[in-house]
């Protein structure tokens, strides 16, 4: 199996010093279990959905072959809400909507495909209320289009480890314990399993 990972930052795994993230981590344990695969992390520092929109594909073709078994994973948002130069936020709501519809929609046709969604942004109320709309919209158009969605916003949000992560980071990124947070919650997700299963 071949596993595409897209997304920012946090799908990059910025801010851990094993360079793991939990991209890196689920695909791990599961090579553990005995599953037989590579895992491309495609995550890009910075990005928002109109770059991972405007990628995904070209870069999931140079990697899944016609004979392989694939997979896409998306990870992205946080970006869209965060503020831009502008003191707004770098994308507007309709084009968050817009990108995340045309990943939603045309990612399944090609592979299958599981959608993990937007983190907070410690100590940004403003941006946080974007993101947890956006998380929410974001459930509700994977749930309409029978795509699996996991919400992590408001989990990572009321999680003490991962604003001490955070705060002695960057400010933004944690450290190994906060992507271990999250490589548990994909682990114990049943469409992850599903997708991994021997």
């Amino acid at each position: 199996m071949k596993i595409c990972f897209f997304g920012d930052s946090f799908t990059n795994g910025t801010g851990d010093d094993a360079c793991l993230g939990w991209a890196g981590r689920v695909s791990a344990s599961a090579r553990a279990r005995g599953q037989d695969l590579t895992y491309y992390n495609l995550g890009i520092r910075g990005d928002t959905s109109a770059e991972v929109v405007g990628r995904w594909h070209q870069e999931a073709e140079a990697r899944i072959n016609a004979d392989d078994k694939g997979l896409l994973v998306f990870s992205f948002g946080t970006n869209d809400c965060a503020l831009g130069e502008d003191g707004r936020a770098r994308l507007p709501q309709n084009d968050r909507l817009k990108n995340a519809r045309a990943i939603i929609v045309a990612a399944p046709r090609a592979w299958p495909t599981l959608i993990v969604g937007p983190l907070p942004i410690l100590g940004d109320l403003k941006a946080n209320k974007r993101i947890a709309d956006l998380s929410r919209q974001m459930g509700a158009l994977s749930a309409a289009h029978r795509v699996p969605y996991l919400d992590l916003f408001k989990a990572m949000k009321d999680s003490d480890v991962w604003a001490a992560e955070c705060e002695a980071g960057d400010g933004v990124h944690p450290g190994a314990k906060g992507y271990e947070l999250i490589t548990e919650m994909v682990e114990n997700w049943d469409a992850w399993q599903m997708a991994v299963a021997v």
